[in-house]
């Protein structure tokens, strides 16, 4: 299986994984499941998906029936903003552990730059963006220094084999190894021909950071769109169809090797069992660089997942 090594362990990290965003608590575990039967070996979860004991009941059965083992699995799990401060961030580590079944994560990401006030896990889990009333959003001053120490220590402590961070441009990126004793390993960013963030893809590069896409298939309707530019889903784009076309392939396998042809891990989820194998066949070809640029000219800035638009005050990407 193709892979990345991390700089830091040397560790492989598949470059094809599986994206546990919105995957329904009741299909988790057997997709999962079902993936590692396919092939899959990386899998991206977050404490915000709410489905972390559904899916490490997939890994669970999966190394109880022999057909993989734990070290061959690459298992990603994020820290949410509500337990950015020292003590919470690794009570928080344990308890997605627990929760998965595991004695550590491959890799634990600060899931944003962002600290919201802590909110215990015994009154609500997940705790999302919102206060108790699912309006307002309470800031807590966490300096992200303090945040990143706890990190560190879960590598001391063997719970997280690497750490890194997500949804973080350059400047804190670059701020972050002024004081990291243990430095990023890995950056994971929303990524796709509509938001090619080309410079930052250069810093990680020079610094000699892993990258991961998210949402690798851009805004998939005129409604995500918000007719807020002169586009259209990306599957509908006349590089991405063609390239397809030529190929015998679906446009999203033309989209994931769009990225992991330039050595960017993929992770995009899916509800549908028989898209697992389609989407982990997207690295037996390749794309030429004619259609590379031609794909990467689409870029147009066009962010999905962006905080400020919770609250002006999460404009992290400002």
């Amino acid at each position: 299986m193709a892979s990345i090594i991390l700089k830091r362990t040397n560790h492989k990290m598949p470059l094809v994984g599986l994206g546990l965003w919105k995957i329904r608590n009741s299909h988790c575990a057997d997709m999962v499941y079902n993936a590692i039967k396919v092939g899959y070996r990386l899998f991206d979860g977050a404490a915000d998906y709410g489905n972390e004991k559904e899916a490490g009941e997939g890994v669970r059965r999966a190394l109880e029936e022999g057909i993989v083992k734990r070290e061959e699995l690459f298992i990603t799990s994020k820290l949410w903003n509500t337990n950015h401060a020292h003590d919470h961030a690794k009570a928080a580590a344990k308890m997605q552990l627990e929760l998965w079944g595991l004695d550590y994560f491959d890799l634990y990401l600060v899931h944003f730059p962002v600290a919201l006030a802590y909110v215990d896990p015994k009154h609500r889990y997940p705790p999302e963006w919102w206060g108790d009333d699912k309006k307002s959003v309470n800031l807590q001053n966490t300096p992200f220094q303090e945040t990143w120490g706890a990190m560190e220590e879960l590598v001391d402590e063997g719970l997280a084999k690497n750490i890194g961070v997500s949804n973080v441009g350059g400047v804190l990126l670059v701020d972050i190894l002024s004081y990291a004793r243990i430095e990023p390993q890995v950056l994971q960013v929303e990524l796709h021909p509509y938001l090619t963030q080309q410079p930052l893809l250069n810093l990680a590069k020079t610094l000699g950071i892993a990258v991961t896409a998210y949402s690798s298939f851009g805004p998939q309707s005129y409604v995500e769109l918000g007719f807020k530019v002169d586009a259209k889903p990306l599957f509908e784009q006349d590089p991405i169809v063609k390239a397809a076309i030529t190929r015998k392939k679906e446009p999203a396998q033309i989209l994931l090797r769009w990225a992991t042809q330039k050595g960017i891990a993929v992770i995009p989820k899916t509800n549908n069992p028989s898209r697992l194998l389609t989407n982990l066949d997207c690295t037996s070809f390749d794309l030429t660089e004619a259609e590379i640029q031609f794909i990467s000219g689409l870029n147009i800035n066009f962010r999905l997942n962006n905080p400020a638009d919770i609250d002006p005050r999460l404009a992290i990407f400002a």
